[in-house]
């Protein structure tokens, strides 16, 4: 199953308020194991660059001044994509602005039926905690040490590894073996049970009754009890039997 895991960089919070998309990067995923493949591109937003903006993603102005617009490059962004199911942390977020700038070019739009939210699953599996991507990276032991600032590619690249984890981490890899190998092993197994005995041989009863001197060591630390319940009178009862 291939999966693309994606994040973006924007402009602002809202593309209903002509905030645009400035960075993607996608990581490829095959049965939830990266390929190794990607697609990263900055586009020149044909607007300003709040400073609010710039410093969480350090994009400025003039480092995008050369660009592409983001129409220039749809069609390889499109290419990578494919029809595979798409993952992001707060998906809708990252979805929201894809689907703007697919729009604004005249191409249609992303289904939100690809949509895979991270943030979604995380609050299932881990309610009442903090969900930030730095935090969750943290409870599951990703390396996230070289992240200064946000990156499009580089938060892509941790939450692919966030993803697997959610999804069960590598355990998931024991469901795909081999068809082949998979019926091999039941043949052995079936031929093993067939090389044993269907008959299991009857043991002679082992000795098991206390000796006499096990007894008496018994007997000489019961003694050494005090009020033991056995020796305790008993509730007294009517003619019915019932507790007086």
């Amino acid at each position: 199953m291939r999966e693309i895991v994606f994040d973006t960089e924007t402009t602002g919070l809202s593309h209903a308020s002509g905030d645009r998309l400035v960075e993607i990067g996608c990581i490829e995923l095959v049965n939830r194991n990266e390929t190794g493949r990607h697609f990263h591109a900055y586009f020149h937003p044909d607007r300003d660059m709040p400073s609010e903006a710039e410093r969480i993603h350090g994009l400025s102005i003039a480092f995008l001044s050369d660009k592409p617009r983001f129409h220039e490059g749809v069609e390889d962004l499109l290419e990578f994509l494919g029809d595979a199911p798409l993952v992001a942390h707060n998906a809708s977020f990252d979805f929201g602005f894809l689907n703007a700038e697919l729009t604004l070019c005249g191409r249609s739009i992303v289904a939100m039926e690809r949509m895979i939210d991270t943030l979604a699953m995380a609050r299932t599996r881990h309610p009442g905690a903090k969900h930030s991507l730095d935090a969750l990276c943290s409870r599951y032991g990703i390396d996230r040490s070289h992240r200064v600032k946000h990156g499009a590619l580089l938060d892509a690249q941790l939450l692919a590894q966030l993803y697997v984890e959610l999804c069960g981490g590598r355990q998931i890899g024991l469901g795909l073996a081999d068809a082949s190998a998979t019926a091999l092993a039941v043949a052995t197994a079936a031929a093993d049970a067939a090389a044993r005995p269907s008959v299991r041989p009857i043991r002679s009863p082992r000795p098991h009754a206390a000796s006499a001197t096990e007894i008496e060591r018994h007997e000489a630390f019961v003694a050494t009890l005090i009020n033991p319940v056995w020796t305790l009178p008993g509730p007294a009862v009517d003619a019915t039997g019932r507790s007086a």
